[in-house]
């Protein structure tokens, strides 16, 4: 971020307070993998593309499943049939849903049905250098942000999938049990 003032003070972005009838979500949640394609020996760098979706809300299990359901569709059509799912330990995570979800899903995978496996590797506690994801996260929150403007959810959404190239698709719905 770039922003004409005195050396001596570093930028600072100032919360901003929302509008008592702002029609907007209170959160907008982000799920994010960064998918990386190895290249061949001698070959261009590694292929990586981001699957990004939006969710007025905060994260939740049936979203991530949701979420990870797309996801799998989306990298079965691209051809590919397994997926590393480097995790932090979220409570969306790592709940019994989401656990369930991806035994069954891999299940499936694995007779027949469409779709990618889902192979999970959750990080130790408090450990976000290493998953690859993190430093995109903190540059595109970065590049994003208007220090003195509040942005609205929908133009967040569309500079963030500008960012990282990626369609803006539909908003995952959180149900109303959920929310």
């Amino acid at each position: 971020m770039h922003a004409w003032q005195p050396d001596d003070a570093p930028l600072q972005v100032v919360e901003q307070d929302r509008p008592k009838d702002d029609p907007d979500p209170k959160a907008l949640a982000c799920y994010g993998v960064l998918v990386r394609q190895s290249a061949l020996e001698g070959a261009a760098p590694p292929l990586e593309q981001m699957l990004l979706r939006f969710v007025d809300g905060r994260p939740v299990s049936t979203v991530t499943i949701e979420y990870l359901a797309w996801c799998s569709e989306q990298l079965s059509a691209e051809g590919m049939t397994a997926l590393l799912l480097i995790w932090d330990n979220a409570s969306w995570h790592i709940s019994k849903a989401v656990r369930s979800f991806l035994r069954a899903h891999n299940r499936r995978v694995k007779q027949g049905q469409d779709g990618v496996r889902i192979v999970l590797c959750l990080l130790p506690s408090k450990s976000p250098w290493l998953n690859a994801i993190e430093p995109k996260w903190m540059h595109g929150k970065r590049a994003v942000i208007e220090p003195e403007k509040l942005l609205t959810a929908q133009e967040l959404a569309d500079r963030v999938c500008a960012y990282y190239g990626c369609t803006h698709e539909p908003h995952l719905v959180q149900s109303q049990k959920a929310a």
